[in-house]
């Protein structure tokens, strides 16, 4: 008669080792203290993905300030010189202004005012003398009848309907004459706004949870630790909030007209704010393709050239992904070992091996200083990294500061080419609230046996100068 092991024994094995029938279980159901062996756990977890937070790029190259309305405007500089595009070379001896199908450009150019014509795509060009300047009425431009200093006509050099930019480079005037027929140019300036956005988010958890404890020990980014499990999700919304602050307003986009959000049945209509990506698309310059050979710097010239007839803005931050990052390093790489000996290695102490480490952090270009960083909101899979062609690989960001004029404080100001401008008052500051309510944790604001975990700002990015900005795009 064969001996069946009875009242709770374990079922003995030949050999030491962990089987089905003899190891503690604790997901199917049926856990059983009597069983030979406890597993060894681990207490804290295993930072798999590293510090996983994406915030802290504004912090580098911006700065926060109070706003007490729903809408923050500045006002741009224009341009100081007069400067035409798209006029039409309608005889060998006018030029018309029917810019955009109709005649909408200010008359700011006076008779024997001196022009020079030139066609963008050809290169050729002209000086001429402006003998008649036509409004076409309310003080708008239509037609200029000029006398080419070179050749005989306008037709001489170029084909009637050409397109042609025109600018003013000075005047010319006989003896005697008076100066009746000079325009006085008024300047203006063009005016930009943006309005915040209130963003929020919350955590939960009952009483009775919040009093349990976890075999795991937590350990989060900002330093949270113990082994109450709602510590870390807790700790973890605080973090994620953080990110959509900085988040909200790279991302964001203004409602259009007729868009599913500007239709929302509503007493009071979503209005979407201008972000960074969408401020650089809207009114700054956008380079696409960037792909330059190893050693070439064609394509960065021409963002150079660019920047040329702009700000001119000395100081410059590239915040890329990794691969415009390495292709960054190549061109850079190619540069400093071609056959000529390479070029002088200025920024990192003439040192070629330092030059050589294909991890620049930053290179003068023509007058150009700039520095370069990944930018891991870029990286990250849980944002544009995981994605192929994400749309977006980096951002060219100006240093300093620009001089605007503000609306509400009536006076020229010196602001950060970045600013987050958040709504703040004597009485309440929303750049950043946290509060609690429940019955748990230390709140006693009502009967609700839970701690809820409040969050709440009300932020949008002012982006001064985009034109001084550059976005790369697949």
């Amino acid at each position: 008669m064969a001996l069946t092991p009875t009242f709770g024994s374990i079922v003995p094995s030949q050999k030491q080792q962990l089987l089905s029938d003899n190891y503690l279980s604790f997901t199917d159901g049926n856990n059983d203290f009597a069983q030979q062996y406890l597993p060894e756990i681990y207490e804290q977890e295993v930072e798999r993905y590293g510090n996983r937070t994406l915030s802290g790029f504004l912090r580098m190259v911006g700065a926060e300030m109070p706003m007490t309305s729903d809408q923050v405007v500045w006002s741009e500089q224009n341009r100081l010189h007069v400067a035409y595009n798209d006029v039409t070379v309608a005889t060998n001896t006018t030029l018309t202004f029917a810019i955009g199908g109709t005649t909408n450009v200010s008359n700011v150019i006076s008779p024997n005012q001196t022009i020079v014509v030139l066609d963008p795509a050809t290169g050729a060009e002209v000086t001429a003398l402006v003998e008649l300047s036509v409004d076409n009425g309310a003080g708008t431009l239509a037609t200029l009848t000029v006398a080419t200093y070179t050749g005989a006509n306008l037709a001489a050099t170029f084909t009637v309907g050409d397109t042609v930019k025109i600018f003013v480079y000075g005047s010319e005037y006989k003896k005697g004459t008076g100066d009746a027929d000079i325009k006085s140019i008024t300047p203006s300036f063009t005016q930009f706004s943006n309005q915040p956005i209130i963003i929020k988010s919350k955590y939960a958890i009952s009483g009775s949870d919040a009093s349990q404890i976890g075999w795991v020990e937590v350990a989060t980014e900002d330093g949270t630790g113990g082994y109450l499990w709602y510590l870390k999700a807790e700790s973890e919304t605080r973090l994620r909030f953080e990110d959509y602050l900085e988040m909200s307003v790279v991302e964001g986009t203004k409602a259009a007209a007729g868009s599913g959000v500007a239709n929302i049945v509503g007493d009071v209509k979503y209005k979407g704010t201008e972000g960074l990506f969408a401020a650089i698309k809207s009114r700054g310059n956008t380079f696409s393709a960037f792909a330059p050979a190893a050693g070439d710097l064609t394509d960065f010239d021409a963002i150079l050239k660019n920047l040329d007839t702009q700000g001119a803005i000395e100081e410059n931050m590239l915040f890329v992904n990794r691969q415009l990052s390495l292709t960054i390093d190549n061109m850079l790489g190619g540069v400093s070992s071609g056959p000529d000996g390479g070029v002088a290695y200025g920024l990192f102490e003439n040192s070629e091996d330092m030059a050589l480490n294909l991890g620049f952090s930053g290179f003068r270009r023509g007058s150009y200083d700039f520095y370069k960083t990944d930018w891991k909101y870029l990286n990250d899979a849980s944002t544009r990294g995981a994605v192929a062609d994400s749309g977006i690989e980096g951002v060219l960001v100006p240093a300093g500061t620009s001089t605007v004029y503000d609306q509400i404080l009536g006076t020229n100001i010196r602001r950060p080419f970045l600013h987050v401008r958040y709504r703040a008052s004597q009485t309440d500051d929303r750049r950043m609230k946290s509060w609690l309510t429940g019955s748990v944790g230390g709140a006693y604001t009502s009967d609700l046996d839970a701690m809820e975990v409040h969050f709440l700002s009300e932020r949008c990015l002012c982006v001064q100068g985009a034109n001084n900005f550059v976005i790369f795009t697949d």
